[in-house]
């Protein structure tokens, strides 16, 4: 019980740190519950499904540079990304309530904050309370940034002529700084090369501070 609570101790801070940072008109928390399950269950469901495919037609050398770097970006980054976007996209941003731009972020962190849920409750299961720690630092923030930067472009393009370019750049950002933050995680057999995923971890929640402000400044809701 004490590690399944470690596992999800850290999720429910950053749900209610974004939750708080909505000032001006908060979303429905039935709506915000019911995306965080589609995150925690279809999400990884659809990454599993996809995992599954690729491991029968892809073997990858764990020593290859290139081939961590094919992991990181198209196996994981993209399908992540892509298994949380699309529930965003065909869920969230249809709904109603989705009104402003700050939605995109909060409806984005709820999905990524489900899927990193389910991920974290395996891993810490599996590596106990030193995992539960290290995880509650790295893993489960980093997917929260993944979320507000993919969020951040999917509220914009919302209300956008350029609905589908800015979707597709929100996929874009978060996959990239997906991909980086693991690539370097992947390539630990390079001695002292994982700063780099802190590094990458540590721009990732400036930028998301720095989205999370921009769209509370233009919120149409404020008075």
């Amino acid at each position: 019980m004490n590690l399944l609570l470690m596992a999800i101790a850290p999720v429910c801070i950053i749900i209610l740190y974004v939750y708080f940072k909505d000032k001006y008109e908060k979303e429905p928390k039935r709506l915000l519950l019911y995306n965080f399950i589609l995150g925690a269950v279809v999400s990884i469901l659809l990454t599993t499904v996809i995992y599954f495919a690729i491991d029968m037609v892809l073997v990858l050398n764990h020593t290859s540079i290139f081939q961590q770097f094919i992991k990181a970006f198209f196996v994981v980054a993209l399908t992540e990304e892509f298994s949380k976007y699309i529930i965003v996209r065909y869920v969230a941003q249809r709904h109603s309530e989705f009104n402003e731009p700050f939605d995109g972020i909060i409806y984005a962190v709820m999905v990524s904050m489900g899927f990193a849920a389910t991920e974290n409750i395996f891993y810490v299961l599996e590596g106990g309370y030193q995992t539960a720690l290290l995880r509650a630092f790295t893993a489960v923030p980093a997917h929260a940034t993944f979320g507000i930067l993919m969020g951040y472009y999917m509220g914009k393009a919302k209300f956008s002529n350029n609905k589908f370019k800015l979707n597709l750049f929100g996929l874009l950002l978060a996959t990239i700084f997906h991909g980086t933050y693991d690539f370097f995680l992947f390539i630990d057999f390079i001695p002292g090369i994982w700063l780099g995923a802190l590094v990458s971890l540590i721009i990732g929640i400036l930028l998301s501070r720095k989205a999370i402000k921009k769209h509370q400044k233009n919120s149409r809701f404020k008075v």
